[in-house]
């Protein structure tokens, strides 16, 4: 009789993952244990004076905001080395804990919401069930 340590797959319906982006510079950043992303490398829309005017009054959940910050140099390897950890975790033996991931960005209502958002996708892609939340994207633009 064959014996599966690892037991079924929990459903993509079970939260197993929560990510919560968030803004360094509000100081109320979430606490806890989490695999924590930095999304300040990324380009920061409200810094561009190109498009400025427009990213004051969008976040990281408006398309052409996605898309900017889609389009930085080193977007694909934040988020793949994020969901790569991610993942690791996920599979340790006998995990009995939820995975938190915490992303930060300056603000939290542009760079951190748009990778966030790319990670939850991709872990439901691979079947896990995702949570985000996005703590400071209804916050003012900090200067």
């Amino acid at each position: 009789m064959s014996q599966t340590l690892l037991g079924p797959r929990p459903s993509p319906d079970l939260v197993q993952t929560v990510i919560v982006s968030y803004g360094d510079g509000h100081h109320d950043a979430p606490r806890g244990d989490a695999l924590r992303i930095d999304a300040r490398p990324l380009r920061n829309p409200p810094s561009d004076p190109i498009v400025r005017e427009r990213m004051l009054h969008s976040t990281g959940l408006d398309p052409h905001v996605e898309a900017y910050v889609r389009a930085t140099p080193g977007f694909e390897t934040v988020v793949q080395r994020g969901l790569n950890h991610a993942l690791a975790l996920l599979a340790l033996p006998e995990r009995r804990f939820r995975i938190d991931i915490h992303v930060a960005c300056g603000g939290g209502r542009h760079r951190s919401v748009v990778v966030a958002e790319e990670l939850a996708a991709r872990l439901r892609a691979a079947g896990i069930g995702v949570e985000t939340e996005h703590l400071h994207i209804g916050q003012p633009i900090l200067t």
